[in-house]
């Protein structure tokens, strides 16, 4: 396990405009060639969060998978976000993610915004992901997960050489600026309960409708620290995960060994 670089995509999404949207992604990254080993974009970046967006929803042969594919291949990093993909189960709000060796997993979001309506036209998910990448275990979530503490809390495995399930949260998101305290109070509870990393990637601008986001995309570290934040701008934002600073917090206080033990139905 070594230090990972991580770069969070902090974008104005375009409304319901996928070519446009990888045209405009596929720009910001492009000088993070060999600079970074991960890169994070936000929630249905190739179109906002959006109940309509599922008549155009693409299949897993389609156009974003390849283009996700082939970024990071290119970029020789990771690289996630979410997409409305449609399968023969339905229409999923889907986090990929994919390697520079061609692999690719993927994650549905579970917990569906019923808030907006969103439970009754897409599908949810309903198993957890940890993802390998670079000597790092990756939990892969998506937005309304992040209110969910018990989906993604984190446990320790003595049968498995010490390990804990993962050791970086990814939440990729929509949120609007209107509930901006709770996103990044909860990031921060996420990596403390978690005694992990956890980086946020949420969106700027306002969508088709009438939404604001402010962004507020973060980096917090295994004590709550924000180690990176970026404010309400369109930013590429690139911070180095510490992996003996995290590997030595958890021998000095080992919290997750006294955690409850429990299974996820």
């Amino acid at each position: 396990m070594q230090n990972l670089r991580v770069s969070i995509l902090q974008g104005d999404t375009r409304w319901h405009d996928p070519a446009a949207n990888r045209d405009y992604y596929g720009q910001r990254m492009a000088p993070l060639h060999g600079t970074t080993d991960l890169v994070v974009l936000p929630e249905t970046f190739t179109s906002g969060f959006s109940n309509d967006a599922i008549d155009k929803a693409e299949g897993m042969d389609g156009p974003t998978v390849a283009w996700l594919r082939e970024q990071a291949a290119t970029l020789g990093a990771a690289v996630t976000g979410s997409a409305q993909l449609r399968t023969e189960q339905g229409v999923f709000n889907r986090m990929l993610f994919a390697t520079p060796d061609g692999q690719l997993a993927h994650y549905d979001k579970r917990h569906l915004f019923s808030f907006a309506g969103e439970h009754e036209r897409y599908a949810g998910g309903h198993q957890r992901v940890v993802v390998a990448w670079k000597g790092w275990r990756i939990l892969l979530q998506v937005c309304y997960d992040l209110r969910f503490p018990v989906f993604s809390r984190n446990r320790f495995d003595a049968t498995q050489a010490g390990q804990a399930d993962y050791d970086l949260a990814l939440y990729v998101a929509n949120w609007p600026s209107l509930r901006s305290y709770p996103w990044k109070t909860l990031l921060r509870a996420r990596a403390i309960e978690n005694v992990c990393y956890v980086a946020g990637v949420n969106r700027v601008g306002t969508d088709g409708n009438g939404l604001h986001y402010s962004g507020d995309s973060a980096v917090i570290d295994f004590l709550g620290h924000a180690v990176s934040e970026c404010t309400d701008e369109d930013v590429v934002s690139t911070t180095t995960l510490q992996a003996a600073e995290l590997l030595a917090h958890r021998q000095r206080f080992p919290a997750l060994r006294d955690g409850d033990a429990f299974t996820l139905g």
